[in-house]
């Protein structure tokens, strides 16, 4: 039981949740703007999503004793903000919960599942590699905003990866938050700390705003979040089956779609956190952290805007290298893990360059091409191979 309460374990939950908020944070905010929503409706979204992604992570990862997140879909946020103008309240909940409806069929079908089940595990770590690539990199962007005080963090993550490896993410996120707070960097937080009350809003279906809000949404989920997520967990050699991960985030959308829960999903980036070799070094013993971070979760949602601002009071620098930095290990085991078949490496480099481009396509982003132009590769080349050989 104590070790439950390992530093290790709380640390990175908390990262997590500090680089879900601190990084996307502020979309959620301008998605509820853009529906017009009032300050008490904001709030609300916030608990919906909140206390969503704290109490379905805590029930699979239990479930499945692995690491599995749930997130909220910063892609999906994105597109709201821009498509949302002018939109009534209930047609945009109306076009949340269908977004969710299709979400719970992707997974009660098993379509999702089928179609994963195809991905070699090369191309999954391809995957995951370019999508964490780029907060791997901010880690040392942000030296040009603050060398001290990433310069320290860099010192203290390689010092405690020699002496001290279980204890390299609270260590380095120690030392950037002594140094920030020593600068005066950390905003001072002027909140109400009061329950969040949640706000029903009744739906209501426009066949318009379904078509062109409800469906672009699910599709950006599936595509840019649900996605990456299972390459995440299977790039770690976590095998829970995809079609309940995502029919059971669907489900918890439909459920709380109307207090602004606009988008479930799997996470990725937060979830290969703590996915990672840092947490602990057997991956059976890993899934703490996550019901670690479902509790810095739900506590976000329980005192909703109070609990976002105590997340972006963290200077940005120590924000990009704490996430850079954690996520480090993953991304060499996932480049690794793409690169060492010989077959597959042609299919799997172009899924990484693709992914990491950063592309955006017919409005779909770069992970689902990358998985795409990667699987057209392996397969020609399979194709190839066999023709060949008969």
């Amino acid at each position: 039981m104590l070790r439950f309460f390992s530093p290790s374990y709380i640390s990175t939950g908390f990262v997590a949740v500090l680089v879900g908020y601190a990084g996307a944070g502020a979309i959620v905010f301008q998605a509820a703007n853009a529906a017009g929503a009032t300050p008490e409706q904001i709030s609300s979204w916030l608990w919906a999503v909140g206390i969503g992604m704290g109490i379905s992570s805590i029930g699979l990862t239990l479930f499945y004793r692995q690491p599995i997140l749930i997130a909220w879909s910063t892609p999906g946020a994105a597109l709201l903000a821009t498509s949302l103008p002018g939109v009534p309240m209930g047609d945009a909940i109306g076009a949340f919960i269908f977004s969710s409806v299709l979400l719970t069929l992707c997974g009660v079908t098993g379509l999702f599942e089928k179609i994963m089940a195809f991905v070699p595990q090369s191309l999954a770590s391809a995957l995951l590699a370019a999508v964490l690539l780029r907060f791997g990199l901010d880690a040392f962007v942000a030296l040009e905003a603050d060398v001290l005080m990433v310069g320290a963090m860099v010192v203290a993550f390689l010092a405690a990866k020699q002496f001290m490896p279980r204890y390299v993410i609270p260590l380095t996120l120690l030392t950037g938050v002594v140094i920030a707070f020593a600068g005066g960097q950390i905003s001072s937080i002027e909140a109400d700390f009061t329950l969040t009350r949640p706000i029903f809003v009744m739906p209501s279906f426009d066949i318009p705003t379904l078509i062109g809000v409800g469906i672009p949404l699910f599709i950006v989920t599936m595509a840019s979040q649900n996605v990456p997520g299972i390459a995440a967990l299977r790039a770690h050699g976590y095998m829970a089956p995809a079609s309940p991960l995502i029919g059971w985030s669907g489900f918890t959308g439909i459920l709380l779609a109307p207090f602004g829960g606009f988008a479930f999903n799997l996470a990725a980036i937060t979830a290969a956190l703590c996915m990672s070799p840092d947490v602990h070094p057997n991956p059976a013993k890993r899934y703490p952290a996550v019901l670690w971070a479902s509790f810095f979760y739900i506590m976000a949602g329980l005192f909703g805007a109070a609990i976002a601002a105590l997340f972006i009071a963290f200077p940005a620098p120590l924000v990009m290298a704490i996430a850079g930095l954690a996520l480090l290990s993953t991304i060499a085991n996932s480049l690794e893990s793409a690169l060492k078949d010989e077959s597959e490496r042609d299919a799997a480099i172009l899924t990484f360059a693709v992914t990491a481009s950063g592309m955006t396509l017919l409005s779909v982003g770069a992970p689902f091409w990358g998985l795409v132009i990667g699987m057209c590769a392996y397969l020609f080349k399979k194709h190839l191979t066999s023709s060949r050989n008969s």
